[in-house]
């Protein structure tokens, strides 16, 4: 068992830019409005495809159906199948993206989706002028929350932050979410794409037509409470983990290194995603095998893995199920 890097599945849409493929060092995407870069995905019709090493060509979800717990750990197997739990992205709006709200598992799978989709969002090399929005500033009910999607004032009951590399937020199923124009970000989210839709600003689609809604959706499964800040707080440290979000759905920690240092998987039951932010190191399993990780590359270690040890200058997330 091996760490297994996958070929990024490249999106374009309406608010992409041209952040991905630079910080991807991608030299044949010029002029695409890249938004997204799915980097681990166990999505249907979007699924990853191994890009090195005895995986080479297959499938994400075939490599799970295969390797079963020894890739992503016994319980996880027990709980998801042949499903990766985890959807890894990173995202560059260009433009701001839609107001949304993702149902909770109970409410997706009341509509007959698998499972709902809770989030965290960790802002990476953003424009000075970034801002998200992210939880309601004050309490209403649902009646009240269509009456302001309907007269086009729904942002301003939600809480807006400017945004600089390194802040993050955890974003449970239920709370109200818009990434602004200028945000370049890494995405950790659970496998789905529940995504209701509240407001798009007015715009239209390529075709020239206003983009769905799902008012009505959305208004059944947001979250009404309040809270004073929707930030996630950490105190920023070289050279040890930091945890950001411990959740039931992925947890979560950040690593800024300038000296070697051995991550002890010993006693973990999961597989673990590395997701490169800056620089570079080399990355040796306890197996003996050694790959690279580079800002813009994304790892997969199988839940074998009982140790790893980096050397180099890196920043990159560490998470798990």
């Amino acid at each position: 068992m091996q760490p297994i890097k996958f070929k990024p599945i490249l999106k374009e849409t309406l608010w992409g830019g041209g952040k991905i493929a630079k910080f991807k060092n991608m030299d044949d995407q010029e002029g695409r409005k890249i938004g997204e870069s799915w980097e681990i995905s166990g999505v249907s019709g979007n699924e990853s495809v191994a890009d090195c090493g005895p995986c080479e060509g297959k499938t994400l979800t075939q490599i799970v159906a295969e390797m079963k717990e020894k890739l992503v750990g016994r319980d996880n197997y027990k709980r998801f199948g042949n499903v990766f739990p985890l959807l890894i992205k990173f995202i560059d709006a260009d433009q701001q993206l839609s107001v949304q709200v993702h149902p909770d598992d109970v409410t997706a799978q009341r509509h007959g989706m698998k499972n709902g989709k809770t989030e965290m969002w960790y802002i990476m090399d953003s424009e000075p002028y970034a801002t998200l929005r992210c939880g309601l500033k004050a309490e209403m009910t649902p009646g009240e929350f269509e009456a302001k999607v309907a007269d086009g004032t729904i942002c301003d009951a939600i809480a807006e932050y400017p945004v600089k590399a390194d802040d993050c937020f955890f974003i449970p199923a239920g709370r109200v979410h818009s990434i602004g124009a200028g945000c370049f970000l890494a995405e950790i989210q659970q496998t789905s794409d529940a995504t209701y839709r509240i407001f798009d600003f007015n715009r239209v689609d390529k075709d020239g037509k206003p983009r769905q809604l799902h008012t009505r959706q959305a208004a059944e499964c947001i979250d009404y409470s309040v809270k004073e800040d929707y930030r996630t707080s950490y105190v920023q440290a070289k050279n040890v983990g930091v945890r950001l979000v411990n959740s039931q759905f992925f947890n979560t920690t950040v690593y800024d290194l300038d000296r070697p240092m051995t991550l002890d998987y010993a006693k973990l039951d999961s597989f673990v995603v590395l997701i490169g932010l800056k620089g570079e190191a080399t990355l040796t399993d306890n197996e003996g095998n050694t790959v690279t990780l580079r800002g813009g590359e994304t790892l997969l270690v199988p839940a074998t893995t009982t140790a790893v040890s980096v050397s180099g200058t890196v920043k990159m997330l560490e998470t798990y199920v």
